[in-house]
C-alpha cells in the first residue's frame, strides 16, 4: 500500500484528527520495546532498522555492512522474518530451490551477499545461523522487536523523506516518536543526494552517531543513455528509482509505480510486455522486484542494480570496535 501524501504535510487537518490513534499505536510501542530480551546470542548481533514505516534503504544498508564484515575478515550471517514469503523457519535461505513466495524477496536478493536465514521467531533466527557458524549476525529490521538482544542498533531514514510529520501511524509515517526510538539507536544511517542529507539533520542523544550514504548505481556496461525505457518498480518509494534511471540519461517513457512487495500477477506482466512492445519500450525494474519475477519473464527485463556508499566508514567502524569487531 502506498503511502498517504497527509504523512509528509505538518499541518495536514486528517493526521492532526487521527493523532489520538497515533498516541495509542505510539504508547503500544513503548510498552514492547520495554521488555527484556529472550535470547542473547553468543556472537555481536547488529540490527539494522528503522523508525518510519516502509521502505527506507535497509536492504542495501545490509548489502553493504554484509561486504564491510566479510572484508575485515567475519563471517555475517543475515537473519530476516522474510516478509512475503510463506516459510516460517528458521530455514536458511538457498536460491537454488526457494523463490520470493517462499522466503520473501529481500532474503533471497540478500543470500547473494552472505548466508541469509528466515525465521518468523527471530529469536530462533539468531540461534540458527549462530549454530551454523555465523561470527556477527546481522538482524533485518526487528528495531521494535525486543525478543533478541542487539550489540549495535543502526536506524535507517530516507534523507530526502525523513520522518515526515512527525506523527506515529496511522497519522504518520513512524513506528514510534523519532526522539524515543533514536534515544536506543547507536548509530542514525541518512540515505539520499547530498543536498537532502545537509537538510536532514535531528537532534541526536549523546551516543548515537551520525552516518550518511548514497545509493549508486551499479556499473553494468548498459548504455543507458536515451534508452526508451517502462520502468516499473514495487519498492518503498519507487519514484527514487525512476530518478535513478533519468540520472544515467534513461529516456523513462512511462513508469508504473507498483506496492512495495507487491505480486506479479500473470496480468500484470501480461500487460507491461503488451504496453513495452506496442511503444518499442524496453522493461526496466529492480534487483529486489527482478527476484520476484516468474523465470519465464525474467529474461525480458533489464535490471538496474544499487549500491550503498557510505561517505564516511569510521564512525560505523568506531562502533564495531566498541563491540569487539575489528579486523581480522
Amino acid at each position: 500500500m502506498k503511502p498517504p501524501l497527509f504523512w509528509y504535510q505538518p499541518n495536514s487537518l486528517i493526521a492532526l484528527l487521527l493523532s489520538p490513534l497515533g498516541a495509542i499505536y505510539a504508547a503500544a510501542t513503548a510498552r514492547r520495546v520495554k521488555q527484556k530480551p529472550t535470547f542473547k546470542a553468543s556472537v555481536p548481533v547488529i540490527c539494522i532498522g528503522n523508525i518510519n514505516a516502509g521502505g527506507t534503504g535497509k536492504t542495501p544498508t545490509a548489502i553493504a555492512l554484509a561486504q564491510r564484515l566479510t572484508d575485515l575478515g567475519h563471517a555475517p550471517h543475515i537473519v530476516s522474518r522474510g516478509y512475503g514469503g510463506s516459510t516460517v523457519g528458521p530455514v536458511q535461505v538457498d536460491r537454488a530451490s526457494q523463490t520470493a513466495l517462499d522466503v520473501g524477496d529481500e532474503p533471497l536478493m540478500l543470500s547473494a551477499f552472505a548466508p541469509a536465514w528466515v525465521s518468523k521467531d527471530r529469536a530462533r533466527g539468531v540461534q540458527s545461523a549462530q549454530a551454523a557458524g555465523a561470527t556477527v549476525i546481522l538482524l533485518d529490521d526487528g528495531f521494535q522487536n525486543p525478543s533478541v538482544h542487539k550489540d549495535l542498533q543502526i536506524v535507517v531514514v530516507d534523507a530526502v523523506k525523513g520522518f515526515g510529520n512527525g506523527r506515529t501511524m496511522p497519522a504518520g509515517p513512524l513506528r514510534e516518536p523519532a526522539s524515543a526510538g533514536l534515544m536506543r539507536a547507536d548509530a542514525l544511517l541518512a540515505i539520499g543526494p547530498e543536498a537532502a542529507r545537509t537538510k536532514f539533520s535531528p537532534p541526536l542523544p549523546q551516543g548515537c552517531a551520525r552516518l550518511d550514504g548514497q545509493l549508486d548505481p551499479l556499473p553494468t556496461g548498459m548504455p543507458w543513455g536515451n534508452l526508451p525505457v517502462l520502468a516499473f518498480a514495487g519498492i518503498g518509494h519507487p519514484e527514487k528509482f525512476f530518478a535513478t534511471l533519468k540520472s544515467l540519461g534513461a529516456d523513462v517513457v512511462r513508469s508504473e509505480a507498483l506496492d512495495d512487495h507487491q505480486p506479479f500477477t500473470d496480468a500484470l506482466l501480461a500487460r507491461l510486455e503488451g504496453e513495452a512492445k506496442a511503444h518499442g519500450l524496453n522493461l526496466v525494474t529492480t534487483e529486489k522486484d527482478a527476484v520476484r519475477l516468474p523465470d519465464y519473464f525474467r529474461a525480458k527485463v533489464m535490471v538496474l542494480p544499487v549500491r550503498l556508499s557510505l561517505i564516511d566508514w569510521s564512525p560505523f567502524d568506531a562502533k564495531l570496535a566498541a563491540i569487539g569487531i575489528n579486523q581480522k
